[in-house]
């Protein structure tokens, strides 16, 4: 593999002073990473308007628009926000690390910089959001739809496949836009009022010309100060329980039991969903036991999901 073929850490510095700044790019440059340059916060915008880096390193003083209301800017859009910002600072200006940290910072360096302190911090930063963003996708290899939003339901980030199942119900949306589309945003406040219940879930009920579907949004933890995990899971109902009637030979409501059965939900969850007693859904699923030939609900659910794959 070429080096043209790998991807080269990215840094943008953003200071007013040469001296500075060009001390600062030769130190990048010669341990590899690829600079990009900025004189003043307005500017920083600017470029990052084209270029997307993988870290920021701000300085925190600057004339016009300063290095706080710059990185403050870059954390308000969604296309920018994941991007570290590390604030460069004076020795004796404690009070603009509490606002660096405020508008969004991760870190900060003194200066005049010290120059193996700044690489270990840049690389340190560097290394954690290639940690994120490979997490993130990862979790599309495992075939899981994941979003994180913070305690007011404004959303953090989403994975690709959730990006995907949530414009199938607001077609055009992506995460970039930042806000979630209305329905999936009232859902999740309501969730976040369940926060201290794990397992908790609602779902959106939706139709698309091929027909009826649902995106159910289950909560899994609140698991840092201000961020809640939420997965999603898509289901299509009506086509599902069509094939397992097909395939297996039973009932429409046979079918609609085992179905939201290997959903993973209870026989008082069934009960709701399909509007009859759970007593009624308790002895579809003894007739689906003998049609099946198993003895257990884990055995239903298993068959039913092998059949949903082949």
């Amino acid at each position: 593999m070429t080096d043209a073929m790998l991807h080269r850490d990215t840094v943008l510095v953003v200071d007013d002073q040469p001296e500075s700044l060009r001390m600062v790019t030769d130190t990048l440059e010669g341990s590899g990473i690829s600079v990009l340059v900025a004189t003043s916060g307005q500017a920083a915008l600017d470029l990052m308007g084209h270029i997307v880096p993988d870290l920021v390193l701000m300085d925190a003083v600057m004339p016009g628009m300063d290095g706080f209301a710059a990185t403050a800017r870059i954390k308000a859009n969604p296309a920018t926000r994941h991007v570290p910002v590390i604030f460069m600072t004076g020795l004796t200006e404690s009070e603009h690390v509490v606002e660096g940290f405020a508008v969004g910072g991760v870190d900060y360096v003194r200066k005049p910089v010290n120059v193996n302190e700044l690489l270990a911090r840049v690389r340190l930063h560097l290394g954690t959001a290639r940690a994120v963003q490979a997490s993130t996708i990862g979790l599309d290899a495992t075939g899981r739809m994941m979003l994180a939003t913070d305690l007011a339901g404004r959303l953090l980030w989403c994975s690709p496949l959730a990006q995907r199942a949530i414009a199938r119900l607001e077609p055009g949306w992506t995460s970039d836009l930042g806000a979630l589309p209305d329905a999936v945003r009232q859902t999740v406040e309501r969730l976040l009022q369940r926060r201290d219940a794990p397992g908790t879930s609602l779902r959106i009920d939706f139709r698309e010309e091929t027909g009826d579907y649902a995106l159910e949004l289950v909560l899994i933890a609140q698991y840092r100060e201000n961020e809640v995990l939420i997965r999603l899971d898509a289901f299509d109902p009506a086509g599902d329980a069509a094939r397992l009637q097909t395939r297996l030979g039973l009932t429409e409501r046979e079918a609609e039991v085992l179905l939201w059965i290997s959903y993973g939900k209870s026989n008082a969850d069934i009960s709701d969903v399909l509007e009859i007693s759970p007593r009624t859904v308790q002895k579809h699923l003894e007739r689906i036991y003998e049609k099946l030939g198993v003895e257990t609900r884990a055995a239903a659910a298993a068959m039913a999901i092998r059949s949903a794959e082949t």
